[in-house]
Order: C-alpha cells, then structure tokens, then sequence
C-alpha cells in the first residue's frame, strides 16, 4: 500500500473526526480537531492514501521547548503496515525542526502494540499515571523521546 504523509488540512477533519470515532473511547469532535489545527503550538500529520482516504494521523503540541503527542491513530484495517511509525517518524522530525528538547505521550499500559511502536521509535518509558483512562479505567505509561543538538551555548 502506498502512502503519503501530508500536513492535516481542514479537507481532511471529517475523516480525521470518524477515525477518533473509530479507534478511541472519548474520541475528539470535528470542532475540536478544527480548533487544534489553528493552533500555532500544534504540529499534525495524516497519512493518506492514493485515493485521498485518511488511514491514520498524529499530532503534538508544544510549550517552550516541550513537546506532548496529543493522538496516534490507524484505521485498523490498515495496521501493522508501517502507518504508525512513518507518523511518529513525521513528527519526531517536526519536534526537531522546532528544536525542542524532547517529546512524550501517554499510552494505554495495556495497549502493547502502541508501546511496541514507540520504543521501536526510541521512546522509553518515563513513569506511570494511574487510572489516567476511563472507559475502561485504566494506567498510563508515559513514555519520552529526548533529543540531542549538541553544544549549542556561547
């Protein structure tokens, strides 16, 4: 399967909105997806395929020099093909271009593909939020990616 891996755009919400509605239990609304893309603290990326169908997207926002992925998401149909991590490859390269320090997320401790997809990524587990999800209740992992630019002071 093709993909390419494009900046979201307003065209791509609906799709983006019906993946949430797909792969999350307290899914994003299309107004909030909207919201989020003006935002000049957030990057995000879809993944999409020759015909223009949304088959995954991921985001960050970021403070300062600190960068928190919001969402990852794949249709599940399109799984375990390289979709997550070409993502996650998008976005390590935006935090860079940005210059930040380091990225992190949360994820599902019971979500072992999505943990697998990460440290593949080089992330590594920072600590643990209890009962951090709902529905069904459950830990959070929460995982970062430090980046290094060498000696940059005066």
């Amino acid at each position: 399967m093709k993909i390419q891996i494009v900046p979201m755009e307003h065209r791509h919400l609906s799709q983006v909105a019906a993946l949430e509605e797909l792969c999350f239990s307290r899914p994003w609304s299309e107004a909030l997806l909207a919201r989020e893309l003006e935002r000049e603290a957030t990057e995000y990326r879809v993944a999409k395929s020759e015909e223009d169908i949304v088959l995954g997207y991921a985001g960050f926002y970021s403070v300062l020099d600190e960068g928190c992925i919001t969402n990852v998401a794949v249709r599940p149909e399109a799984r375990r093909q390289g979709i997550g991590a070409s993502l996650m490859e998008a976005l390590t390269a935006a935090a860079q271009e940005r210059k930040l320090a380091f990225l992190t997320l949360e994820v599902r401790a019971g979500n072992k593909e999505a943990i697998g997809l990460y440290q593949s990524c080089g992330f590594q587990l920072a600590g643990r939020r209890k009962h951090y999800y709902e529905q069904p209740t459950e830990d959070a992992l929460l995982m970062t990616l430090a980046f290094s630019y060498g000696d940059t002071e005066a």
